[in-house]
Order: C-alpha cells, then structure tokens, then sequence
C-alpha cells in the first residue's frame, strides 16, 4: 500500500515532515560565552539522545526526531561560528559584542548588548548583531543619531554609551 494512504498517529510525524530549525544565511558571530552555550546545548542534547536509545521506540519517536534535528542544527551552528573578541574592536564605535546605552526622543536609556542569534535574551537586553537595532546601531559612535527600523515606523536614538566587556 503506498504511503499516501497510512495515517501516523496523532502527534507523530515522520522524519520527512518534521520541520528543520532554520540557519541564517548570515555569519555566524558569536561571543566566547555564546560558543561555550552552543556546545553545551549540543552536549545536554546529546545525552539525551543517548538515553531516548534505550526506550520504547514507540513512546520517544517524536522527541527523538527533535532533539535530532536540534542536534542537526547546533552542530551547524558551532561549525559556522565566529568568535569575535570584543577586546578587538574598535572602542569608540558599537560593534558586535558592545554593550550601548541608547536615548530615544523620549529621553529614557535603554541598555543593549550586541551578541550572536543563538545568545539572544530581550528580556536581558541581549539583542542580535543582525536585528534591525543591532543594524541601525554597527558602526554608529557616541552622540550619533541612528534610524532604528521598527515594525510600527522608524525610531531615532543617540548613542550615549558603548563599553566593551
């Protein structure tokens, strides 16, 4: 009987339709730190797939796909990664791995640190060096003026800080 015709259970998908994490086409710039989280991802995730071996296939077959796929991409990911050394750059403009304090038109500082897409938290300000921010502010020195591309319309704010870490 062809394929077509079979149903898999209810939540299980078969290794052709489970969905790939996407990989950015972009460089993948990382800090030490956000290297040292790719690999320790891939480890926790290889770990896991070591004990999803020993069980009941039946019962881990979708979570094995995952973590799986996951692999697929960490791996991806720390083979495509570029360490910057924050130290390298240039200290008075923003560039990957700066910390930048920035002031909108309402006068409020708001803390951004520039990192890789893997190391992204907003919640903790961490934000991607190819994000519209992270665009608007590369290259962009102390007192400057930049043009934040957001969603609802364009945001100017001045660059009042930048430290490296």
């Amino acid at each position: 009987m062809s394929r077509a015709f079979t149903k898999e259970s209810d939540g299980q998908l078969s290794a052709d339709e489970f969905p790939e994490r996407p990989l950015s086409a972009s460089p993948n710039y990382v800090t030490s730190h956000g290297l040292e989280q790719l690999h320790a991802r891939q480890q926790k995730l290889q770990h896991e797939h070591v004990q999803l071996m020993g069980q009941d296939e039946s019962l881990v077959r979708q979570r094995k796909l995952e973590v799986e796929r996951d692999l697929r991409y960490y791996n991806a990911q720390i083979e495509r990664a570029t360490v910057v050394d924050p130290a390298g750059q240039p200290h008075d403009e923003v560039h990957f791995g700066a910390r930048v304090v920035i002031r909108g038109e309402d006068n409020v500082p708001h803390t951004f640190h520039i990192v890789g897409d893997d190391e992204v938290n907003i919640a903790t300000g961490r934000i991607s060096w190819a994000s519209p921010l992270g665009k608007a502010l590369i290259g962009a020195t102390i007192g400057e003026w930049v043009v934040w591309q957001r969603p609802a319309e364009p945001t100017e704010v001045e660059i009042v800080e930048i430290h490296y870490l």
